[in-house]
C-alpha cells in the first residue's frame, strides 16, 4: 500500500505537470499543417483522454486475465517512453500522435485501483481507497505548480524528459517491491471480453455507479476552463489570474486529500453511501453561494471548502464499486471507471464554454451545483433499487431452501 501511494502520486504528478506548459510547448515546436496553436493545443489534451476513453476497458479486462501488477507497470513504463519521446518532437502533429498513443498505452490509475481493491480487506477498502485517492489528489495539485517551475527553470523538452524519469522510477518501484497473489484463471474459465463487462453491468446498482462518476467527473472538470476567466472578470485585470488559479485549483486539490483518507476510513465504519450522499450533498451547498461572490478571497475559500466535501465521493463510489461487483473483476470495474471518467472529461470543457455562453460566467458554477444535486438524488435512487433487487434475490434464495 506504502508503495502504491508513491507510484500514484509520482505517475499523477508526472502526467499532470506538463499541463502549465504544454500549449506553450506547441507554440515553440510550431506547426506545420497550419491551424492555431489553441486548436492543437485542445487536441493535445483531448486526444489523450479520447483515446483513453477507448483503451481503459480493453486493460482492464487484460488485468483480470493477466494481473493488476503487470498492467501497473506497463502503464508506468509505456509512459514514460512517451514522454520522453514526447521532448523529442518536432511539430505540434507529432505531438497530438503522442498523445493519443499515450491515452491507448497508459493508464496508472485502474490499474492501481485495481490491484488495492484485489488486495485490501474487505472491510478496509474505504481506507485502502481514500489513502490512494490522497495520493492521486496531492499529485494533482502538486504536478502542476512543479511543472511551471520546471519549465521555466530547465526549458519545455527537459521537462519532458524528467516526467518521463518520475513515471519510469513509479514502474520500478512496482517491479521491484509492489507484491501480488494472483492466480490467473484456466483457459476455460475465463469470461470473453464482453462477457466479463455485462457480468459486471448486470450486477445490481453497478449502472447507476457508473452513472453517478460519470456526473461527479463532469462537475469535478466542467469548470476548469473557466475558473481564470472568472477570476479575470472578478479583479478586473489578468496579471496574476493564472497564479491565483493554480492557487485555488492546487487548495481544493489539497483538501481533497485531506478528507480522502479520513473519510474513505469513516465510510468503513458507518456505510459509503452515507459518504456519498453526505459528500455530494455537501459540494452542492458549497457551490450555490460560488455564482454570487464579489471578491476572489470568497471563491478561494469556499473552492477550498468544497474540495473537502467533494474528496469523499471518489473513495466512496471506489469502495461501493469493488464491494457491489462479483469477486475477481476489479480490473474490468475500473477499467470501465476510467473510460467513463475520460468520456466525461472529454465533453465537460465544451458543456462548461455551452453554459458560459448563454449564462455567462457565474452560469456555470449554478450549473455545477446542479450537478451535485443530481448525484444526490442519483444516488437516492441507485441505493433504493439495489435495496429492492437485493430484497427479492434474499426472498428467492429462501424459497429455494424451503424447496
Amino acid at each position: 500500500m506504502y508503495v502504491l501511494t508513491v507510484v500514484q502520486l509520482l505517475s499523477t504528478a508526472g502526467f499532470s505537470l506538463v499541463f502549465p506548459f504544454l500549449p506553450l510547448y506547441v507554440e515553440e515546436v510550431g506547426i506545420s499543417t497550419g491551424g492555431s496553436v489553441a486548436f492543437w493545443a485542445g487536441l493535445a489534451f483531448s486526444s489523450q483522454a479520447f483515446t483513453m476513453m477507448l483503451a481503459a476497458p480493453i486493460w482492464g479486462s487484460y488485468a483480470d486475465r493477466y494481473g493488476r501488477k503487470v498492467m501497473l507497470v506497463r502503464a508506468t513504463l509505456g509512459g514514460a517512453i512517451l514522454l520522453v519521446l514526447m521532448g523529442l518532437v518536432q511539430n505540434a502533429e507529432q505531438l497530438v500522435v503522442l498523445r493519443t498513443i499515450q491515452g491507448l498505452v497508459t493508464g496508472v490509475v485502474p490499474a492501481a485501483s485495481a490491484l488495492v481493491a484485489a488486495s485490501a480487506p474487505r472491510e478496509r477498502i474505504g481506507e485502502a481507497m481514500g489513502v490512494l485517492n490522497t495520493s492521486r489528489a496531492v499529485g494533482v495539485a502538486v504536478g502542476p505548480l512543479i511543472g511551471g517551475v520546471l519549465g521555466d527553470a530547465f526549458g519545455f523538452r527537459e521537462s519532458f524528459w524528467i516526467t518521463g524519469a518520475l513515471l519510469a522510477l513509479s514502474g520500478l518501484c512496482t517491479l521491484l517491491w509492489v507484491h501480488e497473489e494472483f492466480v490467473p484463471k484456466q483457459r476455460a474459465a475465463r469470461m470473453g471480453f464482453f462477457s466479463a463487462y455485462r457480468l459486471v453491468l448486470q450486477s445490481p446498482g453497478m449502472g447507476g455507479l457508473y452513472e453517478l462518476n460519470f456526473l461527479r467527473s463532469l462537475g469535478q472538470t466542467m469548470l476548469l476552463p473557466m475558473v481564470a476567466l472568472f477570476v479575470v472578470e472578478l479583479t478586473g485585470v489578468a496579471q496574476g489570474a493564472a497564479t491565483i488559479t493554480g492557487l485555488m485549483i492546487g487548495l481544493a486539490s489539497f483538501t481533497a486529500a485531506l478528507s480522502g483518507v479520513w473519510l474513505g476510513k469513516l465510510g468503513d465504519r458507518i456505510g459509503h453511501s452515507k459518504i456519498l450522499i453526505g459528500a455530494a450533498l455537501g459540494a452542492a451547498l458549497l457551490y450555490a453561494p460560488q455564482p454570487f461572490v464579489t471578491n476572489v478571497w470568497q471563491l478561494v475559500i469556499l473552492q477550498a471548502l468544497q474540495g473537502f466535501a467533494a474528496g469523499g465521493l471518489i473513495p466512496a463510489l471506489s469502495a461501493l464499486m469493488n464491494l457491489w461487483a462479483p469477486t475477481g473483476s476489479q480490473g474490468a470495474i475500473y477499467g470501465l471507471d476510467t473510460s467513463i471518467n475520460a468520456a466525461a472529461r472529454a465533453i465537460a470543457p465544451m458543456v462548461g464554454a455551452a453554459v458560459a455562453v448563454w449564462f455567462g460566467l457565474r452560469g456555470v458554477f449554478g450549473m455545477t451545483t446542479l450537478v451535485y444535486l443530481s448525484i444526490v438524488l442519483l444516488a437516492l435512487y441507485v441505493l433504493r433499487q439495489r435495496a429492492q433487487v437485493r430484497s427479492l434475490l434474499d426472498a428467492d434464495l429462501r424459497a429455494v431452501g424451503d424447496d
